[in-house]
């Protein structure tokens, strides 16, 4: 997999990568096995990935290109937070509809393979 180095520290040898996939971030954390590696800010880097309790890991790291996404980091960290994470934390979704009107319920009937509107109680 391919990723940019969004956090590091060189004397605890960890990184904190943004996979090419835009899933979950992979950590890396250098061992006594094989080549030490530095990886800094910026750099854009290819690995083997893991998952271990629900956590992407990252192995045997390798230099594509060095601190060609230096601003990524912070691009990311400016970003307004919108969208699905402020509705979850009771903001409002600047780009959902205004809840007006009239909803109806679809129901699909398995036998006939069909949608069919479910009429709630009262409704004529």
């Amino acid at each position: 997999m391919f990723g940019v180095v969004l956090w590091s520290d060189a004397t605890e040898d960890k990184a904190v990568i943004w996979c090419e996939d835009h899933g979950d971030l992979a950590y890396y954390r250098q061992t006594g096995r094989g080549d030490k590696v530095a990886l800094d800010v910026g750099d854009w880097v290819q690995f083997d990935v893991t998952m271990v309790r629900h956590l992407r890991y990252a192995h045997n790291p390798r230099l594509v290109a060095e601190g060609v996404f230096n601003g990524l980091a912070q691009s990311l960290a400016d970003t307004p937070d919108t969208g699905a994470g402020q509705v979850a934390r009771g903001g409002t979704c600047p780009v959902c509809p205004p809840p007006e009107g009239e909803v109806i319920r679809f129901s699909f009937d398995r036998r006939r393979k069909r949608r069919r509107v479910l009429a709630e109680p009262g409704w004529s």
